[in-house]
């Protein structure tokens, strides 16, 4: 038996990704409720660099065993999924219907808050030309993007950012997996003039809904 072979049953067996902290707890801990019965643990003193040095290199055997199943590495974790060449067959188990897809309003939108978190809705609306309410509302009906806080600003605006949802929907680990994210971000972008935003009443948050399962 293996740390590979231990960590592998673990993955196979989650219900949630692990992260490397939860892996190693779970090796060290094994036989801890009857030790009599389970016999010494030989991966006690696995660290979390053991795990992952043996994740990586789970990574690489399925690769080049060509499994039908990878090992992904997600926002909160380390997780078994089916390899995407499948998706026609695996679909067939998860028949629900297929979720709108996101409009280029939407997409443009998303990004914008994406690159800018946090961010007003003024601003936001600034960078676009047009008036965002039901795109904005849409996106966050849809678990992508939530009400962060407010502004420092007269009026004190809500701040609008992205979820933990949207990074798992769009399989990134952090927001510096975004693409080209330290060049858009620093990019010139017009702003809502501040004494406008002075005038209008300060914004309600919008009742909260859970994502929509894509």
């Amino acid at each position: 038996m293996s740390l590979s072979q231990v960590i592998e049953a673990l993955l196979f067996a989650a219900q949630k990704p692990l992260t490397v902290r939860e892996l190693v707890a779970a090796i060290k801990g094994a036989g801890r409720e009857d030790p009599a019965a389970a016999g010494p643990n030989e991966f006690a003193k696995t660290t979390e660099g053991h795990v992952s040095a043996a994740l990586e290199q789970l990574k690489i055997e399925y690769v080049q065993q060509t499994r039908a199943f990878q090992l992904a590495e997600r926002s909160d974790g380390w997780q078994l999924v089916s390899d995407p060449a499948y998706a026609p067959w695996v679909r067939q188990l998860f028949p629900a219907a297929k979720p709108a897809r996101l409009t280029p309003p939407s997409l443009e939108t998303l990004a914008i808050i994406a690159y800018r978190q946090p961010i007003t809705r003024a601003d936001v609306e600034a960078v676009r030309g047009v008036a965002i309410d039901g795109v904005l509302q849409n996106l966050m009906e849809r678990g992508l993007v939530k009400i962060g806080g407010r502004a420092e600003v007269p009026g004190r605006p809500l701040l609008y950012e992205t979820t933990q949802f949207f990074l798992e929907h769009f399989g990134l680990r952090d927001l510096e997996e975004l693409p080209n994210a330290q060049e858009l971000r620093t990019r010139y972008l017009p702003t809502a003039p501040r004494a406008e935003e002075a005038a209008v009443p300060a914004e309600t948050p919008a009742a909260e809904t859970p994502p929509a399962q894509d």
